[in-house]
């Protein structure tokens, strides 16, 4: 299961989130679960409220994804970053052929959008 955190997720998961919470434990935990929070999504989920980017990327269960030439000419093209980055980690890939789920609060901001969600609101 390979899972990208968009900016809410993590927010949500700073703020105590139970679903968020539980995909944390599992990617530590679990073998086969992958959780993924993009540098973009990261930095913005911190401004949002302060704390919780370093946290995340301390947890042995979180792989950050930088921003390399691709993601950066994906965010280029999109309105704001922390969204295009996530997207683009979503996006199918040599290691995830099938792509990866994109975990949110806001699942209606992902409406028409080529990607599956995975909603946290509680």
């Amino acid at each position: 299961m390979h899972i990208v955190l968009d900016e809410t997720a993590m927010a949500a998961a700073g703020q105590g989130n139970v679903l968020a919470s539980r995909l944390i434990h599992r990617a530590h935990a679990e073998t086969g679960w992958f959780l993924y929070a993009p540098a973009c999504a990261l930095v913005e989920a911190d401004r949002a409220r302060p704390g919780p980017a370093e946290h995340l990327a301390a947890l042995p269960g979180i792989t950050v994804l930088d921003l390399d030439l691709p993601a950066a000419l994906a965010v280029a093209q999109h309105e704001t970053w922390a969204a295009a980055h996530s997207r683009h980690a979503a996006q199918p890939t040599a290691d995830r052929p099938d792509g990866a789920i994109v975990a949110t609060t806001l699942p209606k901001r992902w409406g028409g959008q080529p990607v599956r969600i995975l909603d946290l609101t509680p």
